[in-house]
This record gives C-alpha cells, sequence and structure tokens, in this order.
C-alpha cells in the first residue's frame, strides 16, 4: 500500500490518463494486428498445401490478449514515476505473460503439425494414431515444462539444483525402459517419416509380406506362406526394407543360352528375336538385348525390359509369354537352347578320330 500510494503522490492525473491511454491503446492495436494476421494467414493456408502457414495460423488464434496485457499496461507505466517495487513488479508479470504465451504458441504449432502428419499417414489406423497422440503429448510436457522452469528462474527460484534432479532421475528411468522407449521411438519415426505403411509389401532381410498392423513396440507382416511375422520396430528400422509400393514399374533382366554349334548368322539374328518377343507384349518395353558372354557350356544372351505395371501376378504372365514365343521361334529356326554339359576323357583312351591309327 505505501507503494501504491507513493505511486499516486508523484503522478498527476494528466500522467494517470497518458499511462491509461497508452495501455488500453496498445491493448487494441494487439487486438486488431491478432485479427488481421489470423485473416491474412487463413487466406494464405487457403492458396498453398503447406503445413507452415496452417500452423502459423493456428498459433495467432491462440494469442490470449490477457496474456499480453501486462506488455501493455508495461509500456503504459513507463508515462509514470513508479517506485522500484511496483516497476520490478510488472516487468516480472510481462516476462512471465510473453513466456506462457510463447509456450502456447509453440505448443500449437507442435501439436498442429503432428496431427496435420496422422492425417495424412496412416487414416483410421489405431496403432499409428496413438502413436501421434503420444508424441504430441510428449511435445506438450516438453514445452511446458521448459515454460515452468524460466517462470520459476523469473521468479527467483534456483533452477539448476532442479532441473539435475529431473536429468538424474529421467536417465534412471530411461535406462529402466530403454527397451520400450526404443520401440516408442522407432514407432514414431515410422509414422513421421513413412518408410512403409498399412497395405504395402516389403521385405526385410529374407523374409517378405504385406503390413497388417503398425503397432506402438511391434510390426506385423502376413508373409506369402501365410504365416504372421513379428517385427520389433526398433529393430526393423536397423534393417533394410524394400517397399515395392513405391514400385512405379518392374526392370527384368534374364538370360537364355544356346548351344555352342548354333551358326554365326543364327547368332547374329538372337538379339532381334529377343526385342521381337519382348515387343509382342503389351505392357512390356524392350531396353536392351545382347549377346552378353561366352559361358561354359552355353553361348549366353542378356535381355533387359520394363513391365509398366508393378503388379507381380502381370510380369509373371509376361515372362511367360515371352519364354513360350522363344521357345517357338527358336524350335522354327533350328536353334537349340543349351543346357549345361561335360566332355570325359579318359586317360589311355584312343582321341577321336584316332581310332584307326596304326600303334
Amino acid at each position: 500500500m505505501k507503494a501504491l500510494l507513493q505511486a499516486w503522490q508523484e503522478n498527476d492525473l494528466v500522467a494517470f490518463a497518458s499511462a491509461l491511454g497508452v495501455t488500453l491503446g496498445l491493448l487494441i492495436a494487439m487486438g486488431i494486428a491478432r485479427h488481421l494476421a489470423a485473416r491474412a494467414l487463413d487466406a494464405l493456408a487457403r492458396r498453398t498445401t503447406t503445413v507452415l502457414d496452417d500452423g502459423a495460423a493456428s498459433a495467432v488464434r491462440a494469442t490470449h490478449l490477457w496474456l499480453l496485457l501486462p506488455v501493455a499496461i508495461q509500456a503504459g507505466a513507463s508515462m509514470l514515476e513508479l517506485p522500484a517495487r511496483i516497476d520490478r513488479a510488472i516487468g516480472l508479470a510481462s516476462i512471465i505473460g510473453l513466456v506462457i504465451q510463447a509456450g502456447l504458441w509453440a505448443s500449437h504449432i507442435a501439436v498442429y503439425w503432428i496431427e496435420s502428419r496422422a492425417r495424412r499417414s496412416e487414416g483410421g489406423n489405431g496403432d499409428a494414431l496413438m502413436a501421434i497422440a503420444l508424441l504430441g503429448f510428449a511435445a506438450r510436457v516438453a514445452i511446458w515444462a521448459l515454460v515452468l522452469l524460466l517462470v520459476l528462474e523469473q521468479l527467483g527460484f534456483n533452477v539448476t539444483t532442479l532441473v539435475a534432479g529431473l536429468g538424474v532421475g529421467g536417465v534412471a528411468i530411461a535406462l529402466a525402459v530403454q527397451n520400450i522407449l526404443g520401440d516408442l521411438f522407432a514407432s514414431l519415426s515410422i509414422v513421421l517419416d513413412r518408410p512403409f505403411a498399412v497395405g504395402d509389401f516389403i521385405v526385410v532381410d529374407s523374409l517378405r509380406g504385406t503390413v497388417e498392423r503398425m503397432g506402438i513396440k511391434t510390426t506385423r507382416v502376413r508373409s506369402l506362406d501365410g504365416e504372421m511375422l513379428v517385427f520389433s520396430n526398433s529393430d526393423l528400422l536397423k534393417s533394410r526394407i524394400r517397399n515395392f509400393r513405391q514400385l512405379s514399374e518392374r526392370r527384368i533382366c534374364f538370360t537364355i543360352g544356346v548351344v555352342y554349334e548354333t551358326t554365326l548368322e543364327k547368332v547374329r539374328a538372337i538379339p532381334s528375336m529377343l526385342r521381337e518377343a519382348v515387343q509382342a507384349q503389351g505392357k512390356a518395353r524392350v531396353d536392351r538385348a545382347h549377346f552378353k558372354e561366352y559361358g561354359e557350356s552355353a553361348l549366353v544372351f542378356e535381355v533387359v525390359y520394363f513391365v509398366s505395371e508393378p503388379d507381380y501376378n502381370l510380369y509373371m504372365d509376361i515372362q511367360q509369354a515371352i519364354n513360350l514365343a522363344l521357345f517357338e521361334r527358336f524350335a522354327r529356326e533350328g536353334i537349340a537352347f543349351a543346357y549345361p554339359t561335360r566332355t570325359l576323357r579318359i586317360a589311355g583312351a584312343p582321341a577321336a578320330g584316332m581310332e584307326g591309327a596304326a600303334p
């Protein structure tokens, strides 16, 4: 009361009126700025597909004038002669208000970004949505823990000891549940980075199948043989994952071999026959066909072509049609397919063509 009485005695009515005018004017200006910024960001968000402007619009709508009121009061108080105690109190209130408002902005931006990733990622997958909710909760806890520490520091508390204690306790808890936390953060990484999604056909090392469920700790994959493969999320991310959902077209490379007795004229013609066999298929695009090498028991030709759709059954139908066409064409041209052969020579036996030679 003594400080307030001193402030009343040291300032006249004109100074108080000026302080009130500055306070109300700044408060009204901040309200107008919030309204205009929200409208501008909403209009920008409707014209773009990025998440940044949407998050900024959400943060602007989270601006509370009552938290910024101490800032306006401090601006108005600059027009008055105030005791140091009242001046410090007003400055402290304005700092705390700004810190809390900054926490609201950061929390809204983080939650909006996480929820937007959830809407774009797994749709109705309950496990993925649970992981997103956990991530949002962890983000809010981290933000408001930081806000609390800043507020306590402004109020004069020694937060160093508190932070050290929280750090030791956090390390102890993390060591106790490190496997669970590893799988949890791995599941969040899968949801946010999306190396695969439910319904994708993936290959992990020598195991392959369709993703049926992505949980907080494990991911379940239905193999081609029908059994359920259960992967730990942390182990899964350490593996090399091949995702066939991203396959836009298949590149196929296969070889055939013909016998060494094939004439030079027919050897020259075989690459063209291979191209014609591939080009005859409607959804196949030939890349190249070459006489590749001299094999152990065959003249080896290599063919590369693309299937315009990723469907595996379509690829097998096309490959079967190519094989049948080549079988028919080679039979018509008198070209024999090669197969592994070995010629054995017995020591002491006469060489071929030497049976009738003199001893």
